[in-house]
């Protein structure tokens, strides 16, 4: 399965080579970004899956607060309901939003509720990080996981105690400035890199001399590149036709393991010297089995317990293999040639780069 996946990588590779990639893809506009707001409200609907007030009294006061606005007063009547959960909602408010647009949220429990499954959420207020109110949610929880509870068996899928409201959150306020309003132009890279900022430099201007007759573009380094937007078109189509321009980036010498998981990422860019590897496994197998020595009839001897250890060592041939390659192609026929686990390949990798030979940056999470 493993040699299959990096062959895989290596016709993905081989396919992508000549490949290009738009620029609005690989860089954003700086200042144009989404702001994070967050509130606190109340689910209700629950079927007895909610908070337990005498364990969440936030719940309580809550509820208590929003039943003395509505003109009920429950200050000294103890409430025993099961139908209502504390949560925190937070929502992700798009960049030159409008009043009356409408946002998605996720709602997620506070207190001790065992799902929100089938549960609508109350008018809640979303505050930015101002404190300033730009949003109000409101509508019925999709829960995609559930949990189910007996006596002996417990039955979770998911989590049923987070979810989401399509479309739940109206926007009454919009964030201060537009995209016309903004004092300069410029392009951050997802990936910062020097060569692909003086790419994407390049491909600027010769599209705007040919385009407009000057240049525009300039790195001011490895991460922005600033624009000068002609005086004869408009900002938005001055982005999109730029954003519509392709470049090839190039991408950093990076091998990525996940030990976790076993697997293994390894970059188009990264490079091996040549070195004499070899990989032996060393199975150590301890069985444990006790006997019991019984004594003679009429004897004054005892049970005792004797301990029998069994212990097996088992070691696998270990081939020597020299590797060593200047392109991904390269590397991995050579990997492939020792025949390997992904297991065995991340402990290889480390022990490359701790020699020296590999020559690439090796990330392990």
């Amino acid at each position: 399965m493993f040699r299959l996946f990096v062959f895989l990588i290596a016709a993905l590779v081989a396919s992508s080579s000549y490949a290009s990639t738009r620029i609005k893809d690989i860089a954003a506009v700086q200042g144009v970004r989404d702001n994070q707001l967050v509130g606190y409200g109340l689910v209700m609907g629950l079927q007895g899956t909610g908070d337990t007030l005498r364990n969440s009294q936030f719940t309580e006061q809550s509820l208590q607060s929003m039943l003395d606005r509505m003109g009920v007063n429950v200050r000294d009547i103890p409430l025993r309901t099961r139908n209502v959960a504390a949560v925190t909602v937070t929502a992700d408010l798009p960049p030159y939003v409008g009043t009356g647009s409408r946002i998605d949220v996720t709602v997620t429990s506070l207190g001790d509720a065992t799902s929100l499954k089938g549960g609508t959420l109350m008018l809640t207020a979303l505050m930015g990080a101002d404190g300033q109110v730009y949003a109000v949610a409101q509508g019925p929880v999709a829960v995609s996981g559930f949990s189910a509870v007996g006596q002996a068996e417990t039955l979770t899928q998911g989590v049923a105690t987070a979810g989401r409201i399509p479309n739940g959150a109206l926007i009454e306020r919009e964030v201060a400035g537009s995209f016309r309003d903004m004092p300069s132009l410029m392009l951050e890279l997802k990936n910062p890199d020097y060569k692909t900022a003086t790419l994407i430099t390049d491909a600027i201007n010769d599209y705007a001399l040919r385009r407009y007759g000057k240049r525009v573009a300039s790195p001011r380094d490895y991460r922005t590149v600033v624009l000068q937007k002609p005086r004869d078109i408009g900002t938005t189509r001055f982005m999109a036709e730029i954003g519509d321009l392709r470049v090839q980036p190039d991408t950093p010498a990076r091998v990525v393991v996940d030990q976790r998981t076993g697997t293994v990422v390894i970059g188009k860019n990264v490079q091996i010297s040549t070195v004499a590897m070899t990989h032996g496994n060393l199975t150590v197998r301890v069985t444990e089995m006790p006997q019991v020595s019984q004594p003679e009839p009429f004897s004054d001897g005892q049970t005792v317990v004797v301990p029998r250890t069994q212990i097996e060592a088992n070691e696998q041939d270990g081939h020597l293999a020299v590797i060593g390659g200047s392109d991904l192609q390269t590397l991995v026929k050579g990997l492939n040639q020792i025949g390997l686990k992904p297991t065995d390949i991340i402990a290889i990798l480390q022990a490359v780069k701790t020699a020296g030979a590999l020559q690439a940056e090796l990330v392990v999470q």
